[in-house]
């Protein structure tokens, strides 16, 4: 009775956003007010509450709850989303956005590596480092305005922004799925860097898997060319972002891993002759050619993608690879605020979070690109503008997250889920997450309203200990918790907020339903070989 209380709020999204049609940021707001009422009313009269707080007044407990929510919320998370999507905007406001599509065009003749290079590396470049739908609208844009299908383009452009999601935005998902479950909410590097590490172990199949989709629903013909392509782009981007994420943490493997599957491409295309000189693609539309592109040169093309290089040294500069720099960022202009009641602190760097490297590269690069400084912060302002609901919605599902967890609601739903499914929950652990993309549409969204879900379940199943995990060796309950991100990158395939920025991308308005029925197989494959690879690793 206890679970079946405490999912009322997960419940109450679902039913909202989905079956009442309303906007996120109203349910997200609406599901947090109800959650704190059940936590003031309902969670003590059912001995929800945990012992740690039980002797406190609950109204001092949902109080500084709700406080943490909206703290962990602005500093760092809503900062690094606004500089990330300010860094995209600066691209489009300077029209070097168009250099960089044209130079994604013009080095091959081949529509299986033209389509692979768009949705896998560039999508997932521009998931790295923007993320929240970026990934989805360009790609599947250029790859109409190309003469390819409507429908083809916004499919292949939802599978190939999968599993970039979990380290989009410089990171954001897998750190805030880290902080959710450290004591104090503010995780270790290490911490970070081994459930970053172990997301990527657990999609490890679906970076083959994936590009030889995408190559197959381009031009089924080459089967033996799209597997061989597949193995080899697939093969480097796993190994390139493992490689960052063990040992750089959640900022950089989306965004190196594709610059490197995006190198890997090009190599491919520069040593194994093309197979589709002579054969039509049967997802290209039969009036439409690729055209000429212009040549650019070293100093127009630093000029384009001088916003994302400077972007990349700042983080790169700033964390894992500089130690003595991250430490001295990280020791000094720290502020930390005692949160009395719930016995919690929260902490947060000036100038050690990812959000001033953002807004530091971003700038840098406008300048660059002949904007001044006055109208970099118009844009900048514009960009606060225009996401004010998203600032609504993520405060709202922190907050009724935190206020989940302290209250004892999240506690009761992991005791139920273990009942239920007994040892062979691990197999369903990507499927919490799938649901939680799928309600909110964000990784970052799922992660915070399941993160300290996973936890518990881990808890509970006696994960506490260490042990090894297809060769990498670590935390069980970090394994348990990366599980999350596994399956919200796969829910993001079909998550309804995805699908209306491909029909908006495609100008198929009306065609979310058909587009959605396509993408499911997809997703669902996605979804259990995620579950597989998670309890086989246990």
């Amino acid at each position: 009775m206890a679970a079946l209380v405490a999912i009322i709020p997960i419940v109450l999204l679902f039913v909202l956003m989905l079956g009442l049609k309303m906007a996120g940021h109203k349910s997200a707001f609406i599901t947090l007010v109800v959650t704190v009422l059940l936590a003031l009313f309902v969670a003590p009269a059912m001995d929800m509450v945990p012992e740690a707080v039980a002797d406190k007044s609950i109204y001092g407990v949902v109080w500084w709850s709700f406080v943490e929510g909206v703290l962990k919320a602005v500093f760092p998370i809503l900062i690094i989303i606004l500089m990330a999507i300010y860094s995209y905007n600066i691209l489009v406001e300077s029209k070097e956005i168009e250099v960089i599509k044209q130079q994604f065009t013009s080095f091959t003749d081949d529509r299986g590596i033209l389509v692979l290079m768009l949705v896998w590396g560039f999508g997932g470049l521009l998931e790295g480092m923007a993320g929240f739908g970026t990934a989805v609208a360009i790609p599947a844009a250029i790859l109409i305005g190309l003469g390819f299908k409507p429908m083809f383009s916004a499919l292949v452009a939802l599978i190939g922004n999968t599993v970039a999601t979990g380290f989009g935005a410089v990171g954001v998902p897998v750190t805030t799925l880290c902080n959710e479950v450290a004591p104090g909410g503010s995780a270790s590097a290490e911490a970070i860097c081994e459930t970053s590490a172990f997301a990527v172990i657990q999609l490890s199949p679906l970076f083959v898997l994936l590009p030889f989709i995408i190559l197959m629903l381009t031009d089924r013909k080459p089967w033996l060319k799209n597997l061989l392509l597949a193995l080899w782009v697939g093969l480097v981007s796993v190994a390139v972002q493992f490689i960052c994420a063990r040992y750089l943490g959640a900022e950089t493997p989306a965004i190196i891993g594709s610059i490197a599957a995006i190198v890997a491409i090009v190599v491919w295309a520069k040593v194994v002759p093309s197979s589709s000189e002579n054969s039509e693609s049967s997802e290209r539309s039969e009036s439409s050619e690729l055209s000429e592109q212009p040549k650019f040169s070293a100093a127009r093309t630093f000029r384009a993608w001088s916003v994302y290089l400077f972007i990349l040294i700042f983080i790169l500069v700033s964390g894992a690879l500089c130690p003595p720099v991250n430490d001295f960022l990280k020791s000094n202009l720290v502020t930390k605020l005692p949160l009395p009641v719930i016995d919690s602190t929260f902490k947060f760097g000036w100038i050690s979070n990812a959000g001033l490297m953002l807004f530091l590269g971003a700038t840098i690069g406008g300048l660059i690109q002949g904007l001044s400084f006055g109208r970099l912060m118009r844009v900048l302002a514009r960009t606060v503008v225009n996401l004010r609901n998203t600032v609504i919605t993520i405060i709202s599902l922190i907050a009724l997250a935190s206020v989940m967890n302290y209250s004892g609601m999240i506690g009761a739903i992991a005791a139920g889920l273990v009942a239920i499914t007994g040892s062979f929950y691990p197999f369903f652990a990507p499927l919490i997450g799938a649901i939680g993309t799928f309600v909110t549409g964000s990784d970052t969204s799922s992660n915070i309203l399941f993160a300290k879900l996973q936890a518990n379940v881990a808890g509970q199943l006696g994960m506490t200990g260490q042990s090894t995990f297809f060769g990498a060796t670590g935390s069980e309950s970090n394994w348990l918790v990366a599980a999350n991100t596994t399956g919200a990158t796969g829910g993001k395939m079909i998550s309804p907020q995805s699908i209306a920025i491909a029909t908006a991308s495609c100008d198929m308005q009306g065609k979310d339903g058909e587009i959605m029925l396509s993408a499911i197989p997809y997703a669902l494959l996605y979804i259990v070989l995620g579950g597989l690879m998670v309890y086989f690793g246990v």
